[in-house]
């Protein structure tokens, strides 16, 4: 029987529609002339609607296939194949044959797969959008997610006399009922109670944002006070999670006198504002609200991801008008430069930007679970089938944690906003070219932002993509400093000094080279946070230090309005 391999083998009990497509596909390959004229490198690829395989890559695709394919069996007549994927590690699956043979055939077609779309000939974004769409459906298509297929919840299942099941069914209830895959133990969760609690105040609010000052942790401040203008696509207090991994308690505990904008969660009434009004009435006008409540001629500012977008914008826009209310600008994990943008470039053509103008563009609301959704499929396995499999099938329930409860708390987008921001940035990079952008009136010109500049990204990012990040070099003219830091957008981010974590990288030599790897290879490593080099560098230009106030806001014009966090950040899409 070793060397013979039957059909059922192809997709055993994962269900025959996968293996009969193969072998159609196969047979298919077989039928086709791959003989000598297949080994010729001159040969004419095959044709495909968008894409074009050299039919030698398509042969040596189907020899492998049939090799491993004929490898596997024969070790399945020893015993179990051994599986080194996480999603099959449990002992369940190596002490059931079925369901381990069939995780491996599984394996073994998920790799043909992604072979195949590898194979694919064409450009880089069709050929993303192949990997993308191969990536989707086999992280869909595992026999881990169903329960007829995952020996796991099975024994699960007959362990606890069925009480999983149960308990699984009623989490996917309420699930359906919240309209997100719980992630996290949410009710255990308050913003204001166990989540964004750094001491502080409401002085100022408009239709757009809630400006937040917070409370001294230091007998005296710098005089330019620290302004963080945080991504209206999430909310602020990822900032400021618990007292240890808060960055917001950080600053504060430097001496900073820091301001946050915490962004208003879009309803009906907004679905018609705009980028311009975004600009206008939020970034800049948070900017001008800190200097008259501090009677600061200049502050310092920080934007983190699509805030760092909108406040290097507004602060091209006061350029424009001659104002340079900012000393010195902080930019986390921000895309000023649209070139490189990673995996989210497969969801951007022309059609799609049209169709979302089409759609929203004169009005309307992006709804802030299609966005999570969107993110969330970044990393189908970790952010989306964990969390099915776990919760339904094994009926737990997942533990608290504070980052995963902020990450299912989501924001709208007016549609307006969105569609401006798509066109203009993700689509045709606008912002770079001078002149190209007009934003409140304004011509964007990046090129008369000459102010120091404090540029990080994270190196595992898979948002904003390391080579994104340090794209801003290249762009803003002021003297600059870069680092990166070790792992993906937000824990890369969040990385306080007392956890002693992860590490980061500088170069001290000014150099900023046009790629990202030639500036890593002069890069010095040096474990734990950034957060330390970052402050350094912020009081470098944070001016002398002054008595800290003893009151919230200024007069009888800025009175505190309610405690932070307030109750903006409190409103749920």
């Amino acid at each position: 029987m070793a060397g013979n391999i039957p059909q059922s083998m192809l997709g055993g009990p994962m269900g025959q529609g996968f293996a009969e497509t193969w072998m159609k596909a196969f047979q298919q390959f077989q039928n086709m002339d791959l003989g000598q004229g297949a080994a010729s490198a001159a040969a004419p690829p095959l044709e495909f609607p968008h894409l074009t395989f050299a039919p030698e890559a398509l042969l040596k695709l189907q020899q492998d296939y049939v090799q491993e394919a004929t490898a596997l069996w024969n070790q399945s007549l020893q015993g179990n194949p051994p599986l080194k994927d996480r999603r099959f590690k449990g002992a369940a699956w190596a002490e059931n044959p079925l369901a381990s043979f069939n995780a491996a055939v599984y394996l073994l077609n998920a790799r043909t797969l992604m072979a195949m779309a590898e194979a694919a000939q064409g450009d880089a974004k069709t050929k993303n959008r192949i990997r993308f769409a191969v990536e989707q459906w086999m992280a869909a298509a595992a026999p881990s997610n169903y329960l007829a297929f995952n020996a796991e919840a099975q024994q699960k299942a007959i362990d606890t006399q069925g009480e999983s099941l149960a308990k699984g069914l009623a989490n996917m209830l309420h699930d359906a009922k919240q309209g997100h895959v719980s992630m996290t133990d949410e009710s255990v969760f308050e913003v204001g109670k166990n989540v964004a609690t750094t001491e502080g105040a409401v002085v100022f609010e408009n239709e757009y944002f809630q400006l937040i000052e917070y409370k001294p942790l230091t007998a005296k401040v710098h005089e330019k006070p620290f302004l963080l203008v945080p991504p209206c696509i999430n909310k602020f207090y990822i900032l400021d999670l618990q007292p240890e991994n808060s960055f917001i308690r950080y600053a504060v505990s430097q001496g900073q006198r820091t301001f946050v904008v915490s962004w208003r969660n879009p309803d009906a009434s907004m679905e018609k504002k705009t980028w311009d009004d975004y600009i206008e009435h939020a970034a800049i006008e948070a900017i001008h609200r800190v200097q008259d409540i501090t009677g600061a001629k200049q502050i310092n500012a920080l934007g983190f991801c699509v805030g760092g977008t909108i406040l290097t914008t507004a602060l091209a826009v006061l350029a424009a008008r001659g104002e340079k209310p900012v000393a010195s600008l902080t930019l986390l994990t921000t895309l000023i430069d649209f070139t490189d943008t990673g995996i989210l470039d497969v969801f951007i053509d022309e059609n799609m930007v049209r169709f979302r103008e089409m759609q929203m563009g004169a009005g309307g609301l992006l709804k802030g679970q299609d966005l999570a959704s969107t993110f969330s499929f970044l990393r189908p396995n970790d952010l989306v089938w964990n969390y099915v499999v776990g919760n339904y099938l094994k009926g737990e329930t997942p533990p608290p944690f504070d980052l995963l409860y902020w990450n299912s708390d989501s924001t709208n987008l007016p549609g307006p906003f969105y569609a401006w921001y798509l066109r203009n940035t993700y689509l045709e990079n606008n912002l770079v070219k001078p002149g190209k952008a007009v934003v409140c009136g304004e011509k964007i010109d990046l090129g008369k932002l000459d102010l120091p500049i404090y540029i990080y990204g994270s190196r595992e990012d898979h948002i904003v993509p390391i080579g994104g990040a340090y794209a801003s070099t290249q762009v803003l003219p002021g003297k600059k400093r870069f680092m990166m830091g070790a792992s993906g957008h937000i824990a890369g981010v969040i990385n306080p000094p007392a956890a002693k974590k992860r590490s980061h990288w500088v170069r001290d030599d000014g150099k900023f080279p046009k790629s990202v790897d030639e500036w890593i290879a002069g890069a010095t490593e040096t474990p734990g946070s950034w957060w330390t080099d970052w402050a350094d560098w912020l009081k470098s230009h944070a001016g002398k230090q002054v008595a800290a106030p003893k009151d919230y806001g200024k007069g009888t014009q800025y009175k505190a309005i309610e405690p932070a966090p307030g109750r903006y950040v409190k409103a749920k899409a």
